[in-house]
């Protein structure tokens, strides 16, 4: 049901990469994905990144709330496709659990990462943590 495998480079088809400061807030994610996208010619879809900003945003949550932050953070683009790629301090995977619908425990994030990005990996770094790289169709 998940996704997941060693995180790979960003491809040497890579037309542009970004690194962004390590967000201390979702916000700040979103705040970087839309500036790194505003970069980007040609413009992705409308669509792509309104993916690409939720799942920034997601995936920073989640390692705010779960790994103990974010290390770091950037972003790529290649002729096909926009990726994202979020480190944190925790080796432990991510993991799927049933939704709170009362919204106290959440429980939506990882399954909506899973759902909106067509590739992702993750790579752990021992007991130093892990990369996680989503990747979604530009």
């Amino acid at each position: 049901m998940t996704k997941q495998c060693a995180a790979p480079d960003f491809s040497d088809e890579e037309v542009s990469s970004q690194a962004a400061p390590p967000p201390l807030r979702a916000s700040d994610a979103r705040e970087a994905a839309a500036d790194f996208v505003a970069g980007l010619n040609p413009a992705p879809s409308a669509r792509a990144v309104q993916n690409l900003v939720l799942l920034s945003s997601e995936l920073v949550t989640n390692a705010i709330r779960y790994a103990g932050g974010v290390t770091a953070l950037s972003f790529g683009a290649d002729q096909r496709a926009l990726h994202v790629r979020v480190v944190d301090p925790s080796p432990t995977q991510p993991q799927c659990r049933a939704p709170d619908l009362t919204g106290r425990t959440g429980g939506f994030g990882w399954p909506m990462v899973l759902q909106l990005a067509s590739n992702v990996t993750v790579h752990r770094h021992g007991s130093r943590g892990k990369t996680i790289l989503a990747t979604l169709t530009r």
